[in-house]
């Protein structure tokens, strides 16, 4: 098992005389993932409204804040039990055999565009044996074939544009594998975590949003950007794509600094507390 502590400092100014906010800064309490302990710090004056996605585990805060300074405060200590499964144990299933609760991800997103994929998808994977194998194959590529370049993209840029430009982000990386899994029939959805163990010349952390695919019978992690420790990659939102887990959703005319996010393993022998690490073994946190 693993345990991390992370926190959010969220920082905005408020121009209009009140601005509405979403926030999806909390981390998600799965059937493998247990929030040990948590606190949330906003401005006393402010009122509250929280949502939990009864299918999605996703947790929303709702804010109106007045003209002025706005800073929010999040931390959390989280356990992840991952199930890890042997990659030949693990097989892609038919479409007639899904759960109708997963059909959705097999459709086109606003970010990914699956059907403007497909000649390519099957051109390059059609002939990998299907299973873990062909996700790996998938990932693979992506990672070999788009360069990370921090502040390279924006909100607009989607799978397509992805290939195009061989640059990108996180959420860019995992987009694209998005789109050439659904165009292969293979449901696909994204998840944002924080970027534990990533290389530190790649900035301060950050927010990281990672791809989970759906292979005999649960959804499986895969990380197409290599920048994290998969391991050490919890969860906060899940969605089609970024569109739907935005960290915050503003309403209003406001001015935001950069997020100030960090992370970090608790190991303790006694309670069987370890370090991330790497491993070819498919990671189940669902």
């Amino acid at each position: 098992m693993n345990r991390l502590r992370y926190s959010v400092d969220l920082s905005y100014e408020v121009l209009d005389a009140e601005a509405d906010f979403l926030f999806n800064i909390e981390a998600a309490r799965t059937a493998r993932q247990t929030v040990v302990s948590e606190r949330l710090t906003l401005p006393p004056v402010l009122r509250m409204d929280h949502y939990n996605d009864p299918l999605l585990c996703n947790r929303l805060i709702r804010l109106r804040a007045p003209q002025g300074h706005l800073a929010i405060h999040y931390e959390a200590v989280v356990d992840v039990d991952h199930r890890l499964d042997e990659p030949s144990t693990l097989s892609e299933v038919p479409v007639a055999q899904l759960p109708f609760d997963v059909l959705p991800y097999l459709a086109p997103s606003r970010y990914c565009e699956s059907d403007r994929l497909m000649e390519f998808a099957l051109r390059e994977f059609g002939a990998i044996p299907w299973g873990y194998t062909r996700i790996v194959a998938i990932r693979e590529w992506v990672r070999n074939h788009v360069r990370f370049m921090s502040k390279s993209t924006n909100e607009r840029t989607s799978a397509v544009d992805t290939i195009v430009e061989r640059t990108g982000v996180c959420r860019d990386f995992a987009h694209l594998m998005i789109a050439i899994c659904r165009a292969l029939s293979i449901p696909a959805r994204i998840s944002s975590s924080l970027d534990y163990g990533a290389d530190p010349a790649l900035g301060p952390p950050d927010f990281h949003a990672f791809v989970e695919v759906f292979l005999s019978g649960r959804w499986y992690l895969a990380d197409p950007s290599g920048t994290s420790i998969p391991t050490g990659l919890l969860r906060i939102g899940t969605g089609r794509d970024a569109g739907e887990i935005p960290f915050a959703a503003i309403f209003g005319k406001v001015e935001s600094e950069r997020p100030f996010v960090q992370v970090h393993a608790v190991t303790d022998a006694a309670l069987g507390l370890e370090m991330p690490l790497f491993t070819d073994w498919g990671i189940c946190t669902w």
